[in-house]
């Protein structure tokens, strides 16, 4: 693929690892670069200017290098519309071990998740491009509330779940039978649901 500077049909994202499999070198790319054609996200990786949103755009980017990388806990939720809670940063999950990357904007807070659960209720959320991220399914995001409501608070775990109880999708038989990997947090998420039903 031939990228010209006056061209429209730049990819939406570009890394300098994938300069190789387009016809665009190096020093073309920080030519537009700096004519404002493309923005950097992160070390080695740039996206179409005005493509996307700043959080959308840093998801690519994310989505790009790391492709384990998962929106969860309270970002997860506003997208399940379980919180009104507007989030500061995305929060994103990778598998413990796993090494974060550097993002330049907006913020992104990552979370070590176990590996042995760290698939459980993930799914798939569309960017631009036919690019994806991982996203944990809403009752998934619930049980990583419950789990982290010392740090998160309970009052927001307790109102996701509560929306959650009011969605077509939940069956709290299988939001119990998810909760039985999470054996810590399974009883208090249980007693809960006893009160709220």
């Amino acid at each position: 693929m031939t990228l010209s500077a006056d061209s429209k049909s730049w990819p939406d994202l570009i890394t300098y690892q994938a300069l190789a499999k387009t016809d665009l070198s190096r020093h073309h790319l920080e030519k537009l670069i700096a004519a404002g054609k493309y923005e950097r996200l992160a070390p080695g990786v740039f996206v179409h200017s005005g493509v996307t949103d700043d959080t959308t755009a840093a998801w690519m980017g994310i989505a790009s290098r790391k492709p384990t990388a998962t929106v969860c806990l309270i970002s997860a939720a506003s997208i399940h519309d379980l919180t009104d809670e507007v989030p500061r940063a995305t929060d994103i999950a990778i598998p413990r071990g796993t090494h974060p990357m550097k993002i330049d904007y907006p913020p992104i807070i990552w979370h070590s998740f176990a590996s042995n659960t760290f698939n459980i209720g993930r799914e798939t959320y569309k960017l631009p491009g036919d690019m994806t991220i991982g996203m944990y399914s809403a009752a998934r995001t619930v049980i990583d509330l419950f789990k982290l409501r010392h740090d998160k608070g309970n009052d927001l775990a307790v109102e996701a779940l509560k929306r959650w109880l009011r969605t077509r999708a939940n069956k709290p038989s299988v939001l119990l039978d998810m909760a039985t990997h999470f054996p810590n947090v399974r009883p208090t998420i249980q007693s809960t649901l006893e009160i709220l039903l």
